[in-house]
């Protein structure tokens, strides 16, 4: 997909089925290098009542993930240091298969959909986008 096709959209990728997840207080990891961009999906997100962890790169966020199994969802950063947002997807779903994660991406560039896919996201959700459609993708999963 070229850059700004899609913009602001957020894409289901057809794969494995996941059943929405009742949970009381859901807690949701956002994997993001970026301070500012942490601060706008957390305000959103602890707003409508989720659970907020950080991570500031995808070691962290695996570390995260291996240490808390409350965690319901994560919100996945491709471009990261340390480890890239794909890799530790990966990484992640060798040990916790069932836990959703969405990419979270400024730059989609052809082909991107697939290497997204094949490394286990349930869906994309292109930088910048709104308040509404972060909220409906995360509200498909818990």
């Amino acid at each position: 997909l070229p850059h700004g096709d899609r913009q602001g959209a957020c894409i289901r990728i057809p794969s494995v089925v996941h059943t929405k997840q009742t949970i009381k207080n859901p807690v949701n990891l956002v994997a993001e290098d970026d301070e500012s961009n942490f601060a706008l999906i957390e305000i959103i997100l602890k707003k409508a009542g989720y659970v907020v962890l950080h991570a500031k790169n995808g070691q962290e966020a695996i570390d995260l993930c291996k240490t808390n199994q409350e965690i319901n969802l994560v919100l996945m950063d491709i471009k990261m240091p340390v480890m890239n947002g794909l890799d530790a997807t990966r990484y992640i779903k060798g040990f916790r298969a069932d836990l959703p994660v969405i990419a979270v991406t400024a730059y989609l560039r052809s082909g991107d959909e697939h290497l997204i896919k094949a490394a286990g996201c349930e869906e994309y959700c292109q930088k910048p986008f709104t308040r509404e459609s972060l909220l409906e993708m995360v509200g498909k999963y818990v």
